[in-house]
């Protein structure tokens, strides 16, 4: 008899909006409160709940663009992030493989498939929210007999690019941080490589948000 598969839950949340994240946490606080299939939840589920109402409210705040709400609602994004994958780990362990109990969680099953992501251009293979509010990291994507590579970024001005920083990258197996960004704001991005003497052409432009 095989072994069966250990259920993980979905719990990536860097390119996830901040209602996705709400609709989550709110979905799991619910299903687990007096579950008994998960009797001892690590993190507490009032405080989870409080958590995520408050987070809610700092979404409505920051429409307004206030640096200092934007600031505090990505802090209550990641206070409420570590509480629902620090309970995805108990139900993990506890559902004991068994898929219906697990979806009495309210977390979603992660796919054992192997998947393949699709670069977002010719030379940029994946752009993400980084650790901290303001910071972005980029990943390019190999180009055969590159010796090294330079990305360069700029704020989006009416779906054009101004002025642009510039930046070397000596290797493309690890993701670059771009920090003191500002956050709600739309940036650019393009890349290309040294091949030889000479640069390729720059990539196409793809933008993203900072938070």
């Amino acid at each position: 008899m095989s072994k069966p598969k250990t259920i993980k839950p979905i719990d990536g949340f860097s390119n996830v909006s901040d209602a996705d994240v709400v609709a989550r946490g709110t979905n799991v606080q619910t299903n687990m409160t007096g579950n008994a299939n998960f009797p001892n939840p690590p993190a507490d589920l009032t405080a989870l709940k409080t958590a995520i109402d408050t987070f809610s409210a700092l979404i409505a705040q920051a429409l307004d663009g206030s640096k200092k709400i934007i600031a505090e609602k990505n802090r209550q994004r990641e206070a409420v992030i570590k509480m629902l994958r620090l309970l995805g780990r108990y139900v993990e362990v506890t559902c004991k493989d068994d898929m219906a109990i697990f979806q009495t969680s309210g977390f979603q099953p992660a796919s054992t498939a192997k998947t393949t992501t699709d670069p977002l251009s010719e030379k940029i293979r994946k752009i993400d929210h980084g650790a901290n509010s303001g910071q972005i990291t980029v990943r390019l994507k190999a180009v055969a007999k590159a010796s090294s590579y330079e990305l360069r970024y700029a704020v989006a001005d009416g779906g054009a690019a101004t002025t642009w920083t510039t930046m070397p990258v000596s290797a493309v197996k690890t993701p670059l941080a771009l920090n003191g960004l500002t956050p709600a704001t739309t940036y650019v991005f393009q890349a290309r490589a040294l091949i030889k003497d000479a640069y390729t052409d720059w990539s196409d432009s793809v933008s993203f948000i900072c938070t």
